[in-house]
């Protein structure tokens, strides 16, 4: 398939031709290339290279996993606008606060279940500190030491390590030592501080962000990457964020995947800024792909998406879904997601995969495959 001379034959401004050609060599376009796509790439132009970049890294696959969410509170000392899920430590009666028994209840729920993972992210409680979860990932490896561990933010983390007076690198290594293998991408939001300072000012930045999960990565733990999208920041800041994830990986290689999250504008602060449309979503997916080419993996998380609007996104460079999940997280269902109760079983997960033509796989968090569902 020669995507440049499709787009020739149907008139495309040559500055976008450029870029498929560029696609098609499997070339990496540049911050200004990715800017065009987002000033004038049409949803058809975007969708088609990013289709063409998914089967070629994929042939057809889409990925999934066997998992579930511990929440461990939605008490927070920060006060991020965007975020509908938290509230104030002086509220924290409004919210909840798990013990580390009603944790572990939580896992030996799944105990005799084929599930692979268990993701841990909450809000960022003062007594919910380092040595506290250190106990609770120790005891959870105890119980299920096959259970991959994937579990905090680094705007957890970095509150966490202030608090204990450590270094980022000495309290990675105590949580790693204690159980911890491999990171989630949260809190990344928009790294531009014009941006930042706007809707999460008294969080960790951008620097810091990245300074954690380089620091992860360098002591062999994987993790992901996202970007809050659809709010306050405008195309350059996308393209800023998404090149300084796409420069930490040329270094360190340590990024499983790139997950875009839609701004939801449901109570909380910024309920005054309208959602973008479906279209919008569908060509951010697209651009991604193929800005973020040295990330194998690109996920459309379900939860936060609807189960619908995901499955639209396979055909616009995405190639992994996230989990079954098992409703066990209120994150994007508070800020008022298509997904009230998100759960789906492996049989409707796969049914959603072979309903858009592709082919569902069983991975584990680092990518292995585990099983390939054909013809469900």
């Amino acid at each position: 398939m020669n995507l440049s001379e499709v787009f020739r034959t149907a008139g495309t401004d040559n500055r976008l031709l450029a870029i498929a050609e560029k696609v098609q060599n499997n070339q990496r376009i540049s911050d200004e290339e990715g800017l065009l796509l987002f000033e004038k790439g049409e949803l058809a132009f975007v969708g088609a290279l990013a289709n063409f970049i998914a089967h070629r890294l994929h042939n057809g696959k889409v990925y999934f996993n066997r998992n579930f969410h511990i929440e461990p509170t939605n008490v927070c000392v920060f006060t991020c606008n965007f975020c509908s899920y938290s509230r104030q430590y002086k509220h924290r009666d409004d919210g909840w606060e798990l013990s580390l028994e009603q944790m572990m209840d939580i896992v030996r729920k799944y105990d005799g279940q084929p599930v692979t993972e268990v993701h841990i992210v909450g809000g960022v409680h003062p007594k919910m500190n380092l040595e506290f979860f250190c106990e609770l990932l120790s005891r959870i490896h105890a119980h299920r030491p096959d259970l991959h561990l994937k579990g905090f933010t680094a705007v957890e983390l970095d509150y966490m390590f202030r608090k204990a007076k450590v270094s980022t690198e000495e309290g990675l290594r105590r949580m790693q030592q204690a159980g911890l293998q491999s990171l989630p991408g949260g809190g990344a939001e928009i790294f531009h501080p014009d941006v930042r300072n706007i809707i999460c000012a008294d969080k960790v930045d951008g620097d810091g962000w990245l300074n954690i999960h380089e620091t992860a990565h360098r002591l062999g733990m994987h993790s992901n990457a996202t970007m809050l999208y659809g709010h306050v920041e405008n195309y350059a800041h996308r393209i800023d964020h998404m090149s300084r994830l796409r420069a930490l990986q040329d270094k360190t290689g340590g990024f499983n995947c790139f997950i875009p999250l839609k701004f939801r504008n449901q109570n909380n602060d910024m309920s005054h800024i309208k959602e973008v449309s479906i279209i919008e979503d569908l060509r951010l997916y697209a651009i991604s792909r193929i800005f973020m080419d040295n990330f194998r993996n690109l996920k459309a998380y379900w939860p936060m998406l609807g189960r619908q609007t995901a499955q639209l996104t396979l055909a616009f460079g995405v190639n992994d879904l996230d989990g079954t999940i098992d409703d066990t997280t209120k994150i994007y269902s508070m800020a008022g997601s298509e997904e009230q109760s998100p759960s789906l079983t492996t049989e409707e997960l796969c049914n959603l995969i072979e309903d858009a033509g592709r082919t569902p796989v069983e991975r584990d968090t680092l990518y292995n495959e585990i099983q390939v569902f054909a013809n469900q």
